[in-house]
């Protein structure tokens, strides 16, 4: 574990963003920073698709929450 500095203005919108998505700013950044990683390795993939990929990998099934 190590110390990021980051823009006042970025470290703002994470703090706005973990609000929203229930996250603290830690793992809101932390979110931020693996998407950002995957993106950069998988160019051709959409956000949607690259969590669709995690979900698989973690063997987390959707099923259920589309007939909600």
């Amino acid at each position: 574990m190590g110390i990021v500095k980051i823009d006042g203005e970025l470290h703002e919108e994470a703090r706005r963003a973990s609000t929203v998505m229930c996250r603290s700013i830690n793992a809101q950044a932390e979110f931020w920073m693996k998407i950002g990683m995957l993106a950069e390795a998988n160019p051709t993939l959409s956000f949607n698709e690259i969590v669709k990929m995690q979900f698989e990998i973690a063997h987390v099934s959707m099923a259920g929450a589309m007939a909600a």
